[in-house]
């Protein structure tokens, strides 16, 4: 089934985890609010992501160890799904006033969740019907929100850039180096580890994708666990020494004691205006399988990659 047959239910239910707070809220709205809060009742709060990475803080959260057992957190949840994290330190707020301050806390909460459903409701059903009417040959100019961006990775999505493959073929740039970089093992990370390490995965990758590519590379995620990305006018042996680059900052990150990085890679090149990129993303791709094989049975991979099954 291609993305553009699920249905919107379907649909609304998976694409939740490609959010997260900064791209649901206005951050400089939302800080203002919180800080209100704080205010009226002596509260500190702490917002965080949904892996509990600090997104703003008002008061002193030095040395404050979100999971630790005794730090209660409230969650923020669009679609029934973490998407945020609030926590409150009540040190400050007179004992008369706690259990007013816990109740607005509450609400708060729900307020936000409440937002938050909405902006992303409005989001998909926005680029759903988009995607309808391109589907029906209405093809408009690519101006929504999310019509050009993977809201996980901040790469192009994939419609976005099967019409950069378009401009390219129209132009007939040549030569243009075609890259298929495909995730190791994402699977294993999403079977032992859950979806939000799996998430965070993928976005660890697009992070060394994008940091390892020149301004003009035209970088998209065009499934799961994919990535592709053209090199129009590409010279000699740059896709080959951008792919060894892309490979060796996988290697050597130890940033996470869970996450192994690792990815396959399958280069072509289209040399010839009458040849279709399109075939060549599905040669890249066969090529790519050839490396992942090559990396899954190198010395020391299983290992790594199991790792985090120890801690």
């Amino acid at each position: 089934m291609s993305y553009n047959e699920v249905s919107f239910e379907k649909r609304i239910k998976d694409n939740v985890k490609n959010y997260a707070v900064k791209n649901l809220f206005v951050m400089d709205m939302l800080k203002e609010f919180l800080q209100e809060l704080a205010d009226a009742y002596g509260m500190e709060i702490m917002l965080t992501d949904r892996y509990r990475e600090k997104v703003l803080a008002i008061g002193d959260f030095d040395g404050y160890d979100p999971e630790a057992e005794e730090n209660k957190e409230e969650r923020i949840r669009v679609e029934d799904r973490t998407v945020g994290r609030v926590y409150v330190k009540y040190d400050k707020v007179p004992e008369e006033r706690k259990e007013a301050a816990k109740r607005m806390l509450d609400a708060s909460v729900k307020l936000i969740d409440a937002l938050g459903n909405e902006v992303y409701m409005h989001r998909e059903s926005a680029s759903y019907i988009d995607e309808l009417e391109r589907k029906l040959g209405t093809r408009e100019s690519q101006r929504k929100y999310g019509e050009i961006e993977d809201i996980l990775t901040g790469v192009y999505n994939k419609n976005y850039i099967e019409s950069k493959m378009q401009m390219l073929e129209q132009s007939e740039t040549i030569p243009v180096a075609v890259i298929n970089i495909n995730i190791n093992d994402w699977k294993f990370v999403y079977d032992n580890f859950g979806v939000e390490k799996s998430d965070s995965l993928i976005q660890l990758i697009a992070s060394i994708v994008k940091k390892e590519a020149k301004e003009e590379y035209i970088i998209g995620r065009i499934d799961g666990d994919v990535f592709l990305v053209l090199i129009p006018m590409a010279e000699d042996g740059e896709a080959e020494d951008y792919c060894r680059r892309v490979q060796t900052a996988c290697q050597d990150y130890n940033g996470d004691e869970v996450l192994a990085p690792s990815v396959a890679t399958g280069i072509v090149y289209k040399t010839n205006v009458e040849e279709r990129l399109e075939d060549k993303v599905s040669d890249a791709e066969y090529e790519m399988f050839d490396n992942k094989l090559e990396i899954k049975n190198s010395p020391g991979y299983q290992e790594r990659l199991r790792r985090g099954l120890k801690k």
